[in-house]
């Protein structure tokens, strides 16, 4: 009898082990389907997410394209950076900003530092032909907040713009020069984390894009 029953228990236990592998198995055809179905809007938000953050670094251009030059220069960013003492800084993105018309304005360019407060900060950076700094937004970060993630306010982001300077400094007592940001109080290394990585954006395009051409 004691037999029969434990022959009974393994065949309940099998049979709920099929149960709730074959649950597991259309869960995760139905994970699949959703994600595959999802994809194709969630990259589309990002493209667009994407295009404003350029559109707000360098008003005025009409396209952001890709050139195959320079996302070679891509690969000899990091050589050239940790030259000029710009460490855990990696250059992401180099795109040709355009008018209309297709004629050249300059470029924008996607940094990201590992040396901020919470981690990795990306930004966007908006440079012109004649040498202007067009603007500075934040992409991503994971800075504290009320301190860190100020940086990513307009009264901080606006230091950087329409300024004609190869790089900029911060400081704790007033900016007086065309060079330099007031630091943010309480969160000096998110000032420099992002000072460093909009550095390490000018110092590519002078560098090494334009010294190039």
């Amino acid at each position: 009898m004691s037999k029969e029953k434990n022959s009974g228990k393994k065949g309940t236990i099998f049979k709920d082990a099929l149960i709730l592998f074959a649950i597991t198995l259309i869960a995760g055809f139905a994970l699949g389907f959703v994600h595959e179905i999802t994809l194709p809007a969630i990259e589309a938000q990002n493209l667009q997410a994407k295009m404003e953050a350029y559109r707000t670094v360098f008003p005025g251009a009409s396209e952001f394209k890709e050139e195959e030059a320079l996302t070679l220069k891509i690969g000899e960013a990091a050589k050239v950076l940790e030259s000029k003492g710009y460490t855990n800084i990696t250059i992401d993105e180099a795109l040709i900003a355009t008018d209309e018309a297709g004629n050249k304005l300059g470029y924008v360019i996607v940094v990201t530092t590992q040396e901020g407060y919470g981690g990795a900060i990306s930004l966007s950076l908006g440079y012109a032909m004649d040498g202007t700094v067009k603007g500075m937004e934040i992409l991503s970060m994971n800075e504290t907040a009320g301190l860190g993630a100020k940086a990513a306010a307009k009264e901080f982001k606006s230091q950087f713009a329409d300024k004609k300077v190869t790089e900029f400094a911060y400081t704790k007592t007033g900016a007086k020069n065309e060079n330099e940001i007031d630091a943010l109080s309480g969160a000096t290394i998110t000032t420099r984390a992002v000072t460093n990585a909009v550095n390490s954006g000018l110092c590519f395009i002078t560098d090494l894009v334009e010294a190039g051409n």
